[in-house]
């Protein structure tokens, strides 16, 4: 038998469902009747179909949200980069070289260990909202570490990207166009079966454009979508190979020029934004305001990782999106949301459309707006994933 869960209540539901009021789909003194874990009724309390619940719950004025889409993460890693962040705040600039010391640590553990990091991180997210999650490979950097840490990740999420483009590992250095062999041969093959996408850090110090173009059309003819990191460190070619390959996303965008704000208008590529590292790393944050404006589709992504963004918050990128990059609260919720799902091309995730999977946040605050207003305060009282 179908099983029916009404929560009422709610004070203020953001549904980004067009049937309700403005770009939110904004419903207050809100209810949501999910069935099998899937919504199938929101509007206002008083027209709840309370016949229809197995289960009533009060949300006690609460503010309800969807999950966040984290969009970029990087989980699967072992060791602790602290002593980096603290040198980098006390002036040191940042570099891509810093993977290496992860690569090193990733390898030494078990799969135990890393097991264990996943299962803790995945705990972290949800905590704080995150209902759906990509995870990259790209810190074991051989074929047999590659492919464990996208097994294991692929125990915790069903978004997993192969990132064996990180880096150009120490022991190929001087020698990266045989490690891109290793890449889209042995590696590729060992890694494909448990990835959804593949990804390449086209960046100085990284993968050169060329490289970037070989391995995405070898992850291409293996079934897998396109991401790209580009665009993190200065300016580049990343942006531009993303949209003429059709990438779903290209993630930093710290650095653009003009042609690629035009390129990402006029394509369904994602931009997507990482606070978290700008915050890390003192670049300069992206101009998130200038994309939105040109028509660009935007995500907010945490990048969580153990170099350059070491947080795994949400609600923090979007309270930095307001601050310093020049987004709405309304837009920063969004692209931490739906932007995500867009970046993911998911399309039952990141909104509360009837349908949708039942993933939503209640929120400890009346108003989705506290998520940039309180900043640094654990605002999440409850997630929900599947209607459970």
């Amino acid at each position: 038998m179908p099983r029916a869960t009404l929560l009422t209540g709610i004070g203020e539901l953001v549904t980004f469902d067009p049937a309700h009021d403005g770009p939110l789909g904004l419903v207050r003194d809100a209810a949501i009747l999910s069935v099998d874990g899937r919504v199938e009724w929101t509007g206002p309390a008083a027209s709840a179909p309370i016949c229809d619940a197995d289960e009533l719950h009060d949300a006690r004025g609460a503010a309800v949200i969807p999950g966040f889409v984290d969009s970029h993460t990087h989980l699967a890693f072992a060791g602790d980069r602290a002593a980096e962040f603290e040198a980098r705040m006390a002036g040191r600039p940042y570099s891509a070289g810093g993977i290496r010391s992860t690569v090193a640590a990733t390898r030494a553990a078990s799969e135990g260990e890393l097991r264990n990091q996943l299962s803790r991180f995945a705990s972290e997210l949800r905590a704080q909202g995150t209902t759906t999650f990509e995870v990259k490979s790209g810190y074991g950097l051989t074929v047999a570490d590659e492919e464990r840490s996208l097994r294991l990740a692929r125990e915790v999420t069903a978004e997993t990207t192969f990132l064996g483009a990180h880096v150009v590992p120490p022991e190929y250095a001087d020698r990266s166009h045989e490690y891109v062999d290793l890449v889209t041969g042995p590696m590729l093959d060992a890694c494909a079966p448990h990835a959804r996408w593949i990804d390449v850090f086209c960046e100085t110090g990284a993968f050169d454009p060329e490289q970037t173009r070989r391995i995405l059309t070898a992850g291409a003819e293996r079934g897998l979508g396109l991401r790209v990191h580009a665009s993190q460190l200065g300016p580049g070619d990343g942006v531009a190979l993303a949209v003429e390959l059709g990438a779903a996303a290209v993630d930093h965008c710290t650095y653009l020029t003009d042609r690629d704000v035009e390129a990402l208008a006029g394509s369904s590529t994602v931009a997507g934004l990482l606070p978290g590292v700008e915050f890390s790393t003192r670049h300069p944050y992206p101009d998130a305001r200038r994309l939105l404006d040109a028509g660009v589709r935007v995500a907010l992504a945490s990048d969580c990782n153990p170099g350059s963004s070491f947080t795994s918050s949400m609600a923090f990128c979007i309270a930095v999106a307001v601050r310093d990059m020049g987004l709405t609260v309304p837009e920063a919720l969004r692209a931490a949301t739906l932007g995500g799902a867009e970046s993911l091309r998911r399309d039952d995730v990141g909104h509360l459309r009837a349908g949708a999977r039942a993933d939503f946040v209640v929120l400890d605050a009346p108003s989705y707006v506290h998520l940039a207003y309180r900043p640094g305060v654990p605002l999440v009282a409850r997630t929900v994933i599947g209607g459970a």
